[in-house]
């Protein structure tokens, strides 16, 4: 295989600042037998990147690109966690950022163009403070123009944030903490190729302004490539004309009006099945069983798919969809809520032939997810995922595990919807969102957010706004310079058009885009007006959205488990938990709460009952906070004198209850009364300077009016007053023992303090 990079070639470094961060490209140091490679550096972040090409498979009729982004977290100077200390299969990390680099490389291959092509990246050194993931379509763009693959390019991409009104161009993980913007743009000299971005209910207006800041960005980050082409020698790939298929004039001749024809039935399935009917019999015709055709079945498919593109794009270009709408209009909208008796909360949200069953489960913190990686591990408490299985666009296909485009889908919906969710001191719970796509023709993605909001505000979660979405298509003619916006694109109009614009968010801005394109770039003009167009069909989805649940619902499901979160001094935590956590089991087993706490001292309840968190929470509260006087408590006896009983209040925390404040009656002995092991009621009624408590049964059934078995007896003729009413007591009027290790005194019992 020959490579563009000679082993005996010196390395080349260019760099150059962009947005006041230095970027540097490298090439000829690694990877030499790659077709082209390069190492992208930012801070001490390094990401190598590499590509190879080679002959394509016989019989293709797609481009086979594979591109693959690995993360080894010797880059950050960590080991794998798990039990097995080497990466595994690909996180959601790695996927989603696999699809990044893809999604802005992948049009700009020349028509035709079948060879294999991989490009495989990662970082080989990370800073945890600056993300890889853009670093890598620069380097994907860097190694295909070294490289000898007929690639469009270069391109350039940026990560912008937003701090205050101060754009940030390649943001750290800490600037990203306090910007109100997440934006990637790739960018060609002229258009706009790709766009990820998320955002607090930004504004269209304001959108739009960081696109085009982006942009602007990115004409260094292009300009840093062609110094690094020119500094190796290379010429810029220049494309050639394709040649003419005459095949595809001649069933155009054919085929044109029927195909048109067939291509305006209103239904998705009758539509299909109308246009596999016209293929299979112009195949049968050019290629006959007896093999005297003159082309083979695949070229009559491929000059078919292309003239069947050619009647889609002028119908709506000539204003006609298949469907029968204009280019502004929504597909039928239906809403439902509270489908599932067992679920949290559920919806179904049907959008023309697109049918999302969206469902919430409510947790505790036990349920976030843990997530590892070369940057700084953090926990999630709320995740949205998207399934898509094959009944639903009518196909039959094997049931396997979540691909790209699952992940993908899910992370676009998940981000659009977080910014409205509460912050989890006001709802502490995990939330968990399943959009399952039971009918597809047409933007999944986009029902998945509409109905993840109406499942959540179902569920009782208070979202601080609905949030919708919708996708809008584009066909553009360069040849009359027209351009047709398409709202609620459906699956042919995906399929044969230019673009796959997301727009999400609320009524007060944008909370997730997402820019997928076919062409080599949409100019300004288009973005704003995809902005406008999606923000008027959102509005009108949210109105329609609404009339099915107007706001969160005042009460989460009786199935969800109760929550409550209290703050605890960080010094008690010890306390809570317990020597090998025999405290925190038996207040667990005692009340039917789950205890989570965390290192900051706090305590999350979870119990199917709001009466066993509550009882988890007095609990906890009591022992914390210390003994207060005049407070009752249900304590426990654990030791019996001659003057009173020693009765644990708290874990490792006891007080005397003298004999005299054993009852209203006489007491001629304390095991008339109570034996070791029974529970008391008893009211904390004195705490002296050296932490020691006395406590009183008599007063703590007076204050709850209950009845003493033992109020109505009398003490004996002549027997003696039950003197030692003092503080400490005695053992009838002598001196109280003293306490010693294990003796039963009262105060804090063994080693631990309170």
């Amino acid at each position: 295989m020959s490579s563009s990079s000679s082993p005996t070639r010196k390395p080349v470094t260019v760099e150059r600042s962009i947005g006041g961060k230095t970027i540097s490209i490298e090439t000829g140091r690694l990877a030499k037998q790659a077709s082209g490679a390069v190492v992208v550096r930012l801070g001490d972040t390094m990401t190598l990147v590499a590509t190879v090409s080679g002959p394509g498979r016989e019989g293709l009729d797609f481009f086979p690109l594979t591109v693959d982004y690995r993360e080894k977290v010797y880059a950050a100077g960590k080991f794998p966690g798990g039990f097995i200390k080497r990466e595994g299969r690909p996180t959601t990390k790695e996927i989603l950022s696999s699809r990044l680099i893809d999604r802005p490389i992948r049009p700009l291959f020349p028509e035709g163009f079948r060879d294999e092509v991989q490009i495989q990246a990662g970082p080989i050194s990370a800073d945890r403070e600056n993300d890889s993931d853009v670093l890598s379509i620069i380097g994907a763009s860097a190694s295909l123009i070294l490289s000898h693959v007929p690639f469009l390019g270069p391109i350039g991409a940026i990560r912008l944030g937003r701090v205050g009104d101060k754009y940030v161009a390649f943001p750290t993980a800490t600037e990203m903490k306090d910007s109100d913007l997440d934006l990637i743009v790739a960018s060609t000299e002229k258009t706009i190729v790709m766009i990820e971005g998320f955002g607090r209910e930004l504004p269209e207006a304001e959108m739009y302004d960081a696109i085009m800041e982006a942009h602007r960005l990115n004409q260094d980050v292009l300009a840093l490539q062609q110094e690094l082409l020119s500094a190796m020698g290379l010429p810029r790939y220049q494309a050639p004309e394709l040649p003419v298929d005459p095949l595809k004039g001649q069933l155009y001749d054919r085929l044109g009006r029927e195909i048109r024809d067939a291509k305006q039935i209103h239904g998705k399935q009758e539509r299909n099945e109308k246009v596999k009917e016209i293929q299979k019999r112009i195949v049968a015709e050019y290629c006959p069983a007896d093999g005297s055709g003159l082309v083979t079945p695949l070229q009559v498919k491929t000059a078919f798919h292309a003239v069947e593109e050619m009647v889609v794009r002028e119908l709506i270009l000539d204003g006609h969809r298949s469907d029968g709408r204009g280019p502004r209009d929504l597909r039928p909208i239906s809403c439902e809520v509270s489908l599932l008796p067992r679920a949290h909360g559920s919806a179904i949200f049907q959008r023309g032939e697109t049918q999302a069953l969206v469902t919430t489960v409510l947790g505790t913190g036990a349920d976030a997810q843990r997530v590892d990686g070369i940057m700084e591990e953090f926990s999630k408490a709320f995740m949205l995922d998207y399934n898509m299985p094959s009944f639903a666009v009518g196909e039959v296909r094997p049931i396997r595990g979540p691909g790209r485009r699952e992940i993908g889908h899910g992370a676009l919906a998940e981000r659009s919807v977080a910014p409205v969710l509460p912050d989890s001191a006001a709802f502490p719970y995990t939330i968990r969102v399943i959009s399952d796509i039971l009918e597809s023709n047409g933007s999944s993605s986009m029902a998945s957010v509409c109905g993840a909001t109406l499942s959540l505000m179902d569920a009782g979660v208070p979202i601080s706004d609905p949030v919708g979405g919708i996708s809008i298509g584009l066909v553009e003619d360069s040849r009359s310079n027209r351009h047709v916006l398409l709202t609620d694109i459906i699956g042919d109009e995906d399929h044969f058009g230019d673009m796959d614009f997301k727009v999400a968010g609320t009524q007060r801005g944008v909370t997730g885009i997402q820019l997928d394109l076919k062409n080599l770039g949409i100019t300004a003009t288009i973005v704003k007006e995809t902005l406008d167009q999606a923000r008027e069909a959102r509005l009108e989805i949210l109105r329609t959205m609404l009339r099915s649940i107007k706001r969160p619902r005042e009460e989460i499901s009786t199935n969800a488990p109760r929550l409550i979160q209290i703050q605890i001094n960080p010094d008690k935590i010890g306390l809570v938990i317990g020597p090998g956590g025999k405290t925190i089991r038996r207040l667990q087993d005692e009340t039917g709460a789950k205890i989570d706490i965390e290192d900051s001292g706090i305590v999350t309840l979870a119990s199917p009952t709001a009466e066993g968190a509550e009882a988890a929470r007095d609990k906890i509260q009591a022992m914390t906070e210390g003994v207060r006087v005049g407070h009752i408590y249900e304590g426990r006896v654990t030791s019996i004198k001659d003057f009173g009983a020693f009765v644990e209040i708290l874990p490792g925390k006891d007080g005397l209850v003298h004999i005299s404040e054993l009852s209203e009656g006489y007491v001629g002995s304390v095991t008339d009364i109570c034996r070791v092991g029974d529970p008391m009621l008893v009211k904390a009624i004195a705490v002296d300077d050296q932490d020691r408590v006395k406590l009183s049964r008599k007063a703590a059934l007076a204050e709850r009016g209950e009845v003493d078995p033992n109020a109505g007896n009398q003490r004996p003729a002549g027997a003696p007053p039950s003197g030692g009413g003092g503080f400490g007591g005695g053992d009838r009027g002598g001196p109280p023992p003293r306490r010693g290790p294990g003796g039963g005194g009262y105060g804090d019992r063994g080693s631990r303090r309170d």
